[in-house]
């Protein structure tokens, strides 16, 4: 009978990684529509189950970093330094200028007022460079951002420089970096909810479920109702038509109502916009439909 069992219970793991690596495949057939790097990591937020290809590369960021910077911002707010209803005032010198985006500055030219919440909302769901630039001066640099993700024991994230940093020279990107398995382990971090109080774990939550970035990448491919937490980053592309990142991460509910936190990055590609976003709608797609059985 224990002879049985174990056949049994070697059947269905033979099973189980043969379908894992059908998902591997998939992705490996994706990847050279990017004409680039194409990094992956997903992993089972009740399950445990993981998958990484490239997953430990060096990718860069751009404006995913806004999550951590959000992160360290509401963990602020816990330890009683801000508070989410504190209005917060931006001046007209601080709205970065008009060939980097910012919804804020074209909506508040002349400076604004706001409470810390929707400033964290533009920054989040809008992916706002001002909001970015004005929170990470407020709470002291990028380095107080990657100090907070070191202390939570993700050590394959790097923060150096601003947004207005980034867009002073092309190399200066490639100083905020992110392998997408340490980026999957924030995003657990974040949904285990054990770091940040309730409130403000349930708030980045919210203004994740809002982001209106990057409609085709994860959820390109996905029903409609899918509900998807996520933050984007774009970088620019140079004359020579080199993207360092199109990247989407985030926590989709699956189907079958458990929970799968996702990262694909797609860095150095010579692919068009369409393709790169495709490639990441593709790969979500493909865990939706394996692991939301």
């Amino acid at each position: 009978m224990r002879k049985i069992l174990v056949i049994c219970l070697l059947f269905v793991l033979s099973a189980n990684l043969s379908h894992a690596q059908d998902l591997l495949e998939q992705i490996k057939s994706v990847e050279p529509e990017a004409k680039g790097i194409v990094g992956v990591s997903i992993l089972g937020l009740e399950t445990g189950d993981t998958l990484n290809y490239n997953g430990h590369s060096r990718l860069v960021m751009h404006s995913v970093f806004k999550f951590p910077i959000a992160m360290t911002v509401l963990h602020l707010v816990d330890k009683g330094k801000y508070k989410l209803d504190q209005k917060m005032k931006i001046r007209r010198g601080e709205m970065l200028p008009k060939n980097m985006y910012s919804p804020l500055r074209d909506k508040y030219p002349n400076g604004a007022e706001l409470p810390l919440s929707d400033i964290l909302g533009y920054m989040v769901s809008l992916s706002d460079n001002t909001a970015c630039d004005y929170l990470l001066k407020k709470i002291g640099g990028p380095q107080v951002v990657e100090d907070y993700v070191k202390s939570l024991g993700v050590t394959g994230i790097a923060i150096r420089a601003s947004e207005s940093d980034m867009a002073s020279a092309w190399e200066v990107q490639y100083t905020n970096w992110g392998k997408p398995a340490d980026l999957v382990q924030l995003l657990d971090i974040f949904y285990q909810g054990k770091v940040l109080s309730k409130t403000n774990n349930d708030f980045l939550m919210k203004i994740m479920l809002a982001t209106t970035t990057g409609p085709k990448r994860l959820k390109g491919l996905l029903p409609a109702d899918a509900v998807v937490a996520h933050k984007t980053g774009t970088s620019p592309t140079n004359a020579e038509g080199l993207t360092p990142a199109t990247n989407d991460i985030g926590i989709i509910t699956l189907p079958n109502g458990k929970h799968l936190a996702i990262v694909v990055m797609v860095c150095n590609s010579k692919a068009d916009d369409a393709t790169r976003d495709s490639v990441i709608a593709k790969i979500a797609k493909a865990a939706w439909d394996y692991y939301g059985k």
